[in-house]
């Protein structure tokens, strides 16, 4: 390329949604530049599932054979790369590296993602992904009837208490300290033989990321196979924000049903915008590569 500093469309992220985007926008014709930090939050799961014709692929495999085809087209590019900073400028955008390398596009596409911010639990964050997961969806066929924990209180306790007996009727609720269940939510949670235990936890014990045992402060084990959790979590790329993008209550990036953003020629998808799920990051991805050439579509054509 003539020119490889500028593009119609550059894509922060370049996991399933970024890619998703950037196929749509390959096969439009587009010169696309995804850039790429390397480091996908389910980069310790081994098994991917729930996704039809990749079930019990590995993600990493998954991402490898999907930037390989996204690649093929001709005018999609792949920086590996931290992007620190983006400015609107009056024909677009202006992107900024860690390292100082500048690139400009007429539209950008979020897809970097949500980090997790795991409990400060020694053992939790070697499980995580691995035995410690968050979605049944993705992981409860595979954890079916095993011994689980919930890691969890107050409304996202029952909750998961509710949807893990589907999978499992071995079943107990760690709040980790004192409950805040309300008192029908802890009667309807012991009615379905799930115990509530409220001693604060001290660590995990594993096996390479294979949890064996929660240990309390007391120094007491419970054994368990699987634990559940949904961690708290932040926008793994601050830049949609600091360009003034609306977030939601969850803390997730607001889109439309296009996946615009509420700045104009920004759009966002996957993860930062929807939560976790490979099939709802390609669907998201897919979609915002469709709406921003056609916007670039239709600015060219009424100009």
């Amino acid at each position: 390329m003539a020119d490889n500093s500028t593009f119609e469309v550059i894509i922060i992220g370049g996991s399933y949604s970024g890619l998703s985007a950037a196929m749509s926008l390959g096969r439009s014709l587009r010169k696309v530049l995804i850039i790429d930090s390397g480091k996908p939050c389910n980069r310790q799961t081994p098994h991917s599932h729930n996704f039809l014709t990749q079930d019990g692929e590995a993600p990493g495999t998954i991402a490898l054979k999907a930037k390989k085809q996204v690649l093929d087209y001709p005018t999609v590019s792949f920086h590996e790369g931290l992007v620190t900073k983006a400015q609107k400028t009056e024909n677009g955008f202006e992107i900024l590296t860690e390292v100082g390398e500048k690139f400009t596009s007429k539209k950008m596409i979020f897809a970097a993602g949500l980090k997790d911010i795991l409990p400060e639990i020694n053992g939790f964050a070697e499980c995580w992904g691995i035995s410690i997961l968050h979605c049944p969806y993705c992981h409860g066929y595979e954890a079916r009837s095993t011994k689980t924990a919930i890691f969890a209180n107050q409304d996202s306790g029952f909750h998961y208490a509710q949807l893990l007996s589907n999978w499992t009727k071995d079943l107990t609720l760690f709040t980790d300290g004192i409950s805040i269940l309300t008192a029908e939510q802890a009667e309807t949670v012991k009615k379905n033989g799930i115990k509530i235990i409220e001693e604060p936890v001290s660590h995990i014990e594993h096996d390479n990321g294979k949890v064996q045992h929660i240990v309390f402060k007391d120094g007491s084990k419970f054994p368990v196979e699987t634990i559940y959790c949904r961690p708290n979590f932040t926008q793994h790329c601050p830049i949609p924000e600091e360009l003034g993008c609306e977030m939601t209550e969850q803390g997730l990036i607001k889109t439309d049903a296009f996946q615009k953003t509420t700045i104009d020629g920004v759009f966002a998808c996957g993860d930062s915008t929807s939560g976790r799920s490979v099939a709802v990051s390609v669907s998201t991805g897919s979609i915002a590569g469709v709406f921003a050439n056609n916007e670039l579509t239709g600015e060219a054509f009424n100009s």
